[in-house]
């Protein structure tokens, strides 16, 4: 009996590839190196993903045209498309900031453990890193529910683990409500692809699609159940309430850039899988996840503004406002309508939302980090910031206005009027109703924070609460660690980039097929 050998098209998985070996490589030179040459590390970590990066470039190169391999009659189980190719450009630029952001916290001999980020192992961690970007970056080229489901466990499995590397006790708490809750939300997922697969018969999305069309009425609420099931799933990843507890007390757990992380890398990578279940394979039900989807964004933007009105911690705010950017990422999704025939027309302005959230969110925490070094964790501490970091806080104050949506943060302003635009478009008018308030709602604690970058205090003042050094901090004699520098440079200059060049992202939502 001959057996039916699949071709790989190697070019196709070589941004996967080039993160997974990058991977190997650090846990080799992890176990070979000793003290200060374990400052290699994160250099290696960068080298992978930027090689991931310039690997994207041949793949663009190639045209409109996309590219399978791991094919059989039935479809292919990765394909490289428009779609693909932004997402993984946002996944790993992402990443190679996060690396970034690291970098002060893990030292020389693998830990240094200064201000409010504990010592961090650093072998383990940039390991777990790579490993948990593969996983990211293969679900984003993912074309069945199998394919689809490993590369989320390789993303998460390894995000617990980065979670409970904070050695004060609170990762360890964290890493386990994160890990369990995730349990649960993979058993959903799991059982839901098992029931599409029992009644389709297949786990290729775009055939899929095509069953659901000519179902057996008999199967018909088993594959909506399904159906429904899965995207559960999905909605866990992206912190979508109520679905939401984990992200607060995760966030705030973990080391500060493994924060990052998870709000940028981990929610897109996330919003990834949705796109694809939901834009691919559950199309033919567009008008009924449509409408729960509607419902569950503004259930989640609202939920997610409301409470980090209340917040002082600078993380826990920061999680709670990534909550509601959730919520807008949503809004596109739930202005599908009738049998999903304009879908193309809307998705793409999640796409498009998320490629300048993740630039200014970074950017947000790259400021927290270092002020956490300097001062503290919490809202207050960032009081006067101007005064002993000015570019920092001017940074802050555009990052923080571009996650508001109001000018000069014009990157930001421009993905709110993007998905404005899909939601009239679709004749949602409620929707765009309740994201209007909830765009000013978040503008009181946004505004707040910019407000207090800026504050002058009086003579006599004491030191802001922190470390030791915080008098010196404020006559801004504390140099900035470089590889802050390089992160803040980095991503202010992509945010004003996006401000007075949006179509570099806008260019998404005029990309015919973006969704194959």
């Amino acid at each position: 009996m001959p057996f039916d050998v699949q071709s790989i098209d190697w070019l196709a998985i070589s941004p996967v590839l080039a993160v997974a070996v990058a991977a190997l490589v650090v846990l080799l030179a992890d176990l070979f190196l000793e003290g200060a040459r374990k400052a290699v590390l994160p250099w290696l970590t960068l080298a992978g993903l930027g090689a991931g990066l310039a690997l994207l470039v041949p793949l663009r190169a190639d045209g409109d045209d996309a590219r399978g391999t791991f094919c059989s009659p039935s479809g292919c189980s990765y394909v490289v498309t428009d779609l693909t190719l932004v997402l993984q450009l946002v996944l790993l630029g992402s990443a190679f900031v996060v690396v970034l952001l690291s970098m002060p916290m893990v030292g020389a001999d693998g830990a240094e453990g200064a201000g409010d980020s504990p010592e961090v192992p650093g072998g383990e961690y940039h390991f777990l890193l790579l490993s948990s970007v593969t996983g990211a970056v293969a679900l984003a080229g993912a074309r069945d529910l199998l394919t689809l489901v490993v590369a989320l466990e390789t993303l998460s499995l390894p995000a617990f683990a980065l979670v409970g590397l904070r050695r004060d006790g609170r990762g360890g708490e964290a890493a386990l409500k994160f890990f369990l809750l995730s349990a649960g939300a993979t058993a959903v997922l799991l059982f839901g692809v098992s029931l599409v697969y029992g009644s389709t018969g297949s786990v290729h999305l775009a055939r899929i699609a095509g069953e659901l069309d000519r179902l057996d009425p008999k199967l018909t609420h088993v594959a909506a159940t399904g159906a429904v099931l899965t995207m559960i799933g999905f909605a866990f990843k992206v912190a979508a309430v109520p679905f939401h507890a984990w992200a607060p007390d995760t966030y705030r757990g973990a080391p500060i850039p493994v924060a990052a992380y998870l709000s940028v890398v981990s929610k897109t990578a996330g919003f990834a899988g949705l796109l694809l279940v939901a834009g691919i394979a559950f199309r033919p039900y567009a008008h009924l996840w449509g409408p729960a989807l509607a419902v569950l964004a503004a259930v989640t933007m609202t939920a997610g503004n409301v409470a980090a009105l209340r917040q002082t911690d600078a993380v826990r705010l920061l999680a709670w406002s990534s909550i509601a950017q959730s919520g807008y990422v949503l809004v596109p999704f739930g202005t599908a309508a009738g049998h999903g025939e304009d879908l193309a027309d809307t998705l793409p302005a999640a796409v498009a939302y998320l490629a300048v959230y993740a630039v200014m969110n970074l950017g947000a925490f790259a400021v927290v980090t270092l002020v956490a070094r300097e001062r503290g964790g919490l809202v207050d501490d960032h009081r006067g910031l101007f005064r002993a970091h000015p570019v920092a806080a001017l940074a802050m104050a555009f990052f923080l206005l571009c996650l508001a949506g109001i000018p000069p943060g014009l990157a930001g302003l421009f993905a709110k009027v993007t998905v404005f635009q899909a939601v009239i478009g679709a004749g949602t008018g409620w929707l765009a109703v309740v994201m209007a308030v909830n765009v000013v709602i978040g503008l009181y604690y946004y505004l707040a924070w910019t407000a207090r970058l800026f504050v002058v205090e009086a003579p006599g003042t004491p030191p802001v609460a922190g470390s030791e050094g915080a008098a010196e901090v404020r006559t801004g004699t504390a140099p900035m660690p470089l590889p802050l520098v390089a992160a803040l440079v980095l991503t202010g200059a992509l945010g004003v980039l996006l401000s007075v060049a949006p179509q570099l992202v806008l260019h998404v939502l005029t990309v015919p097929g973006l969704l194959g």
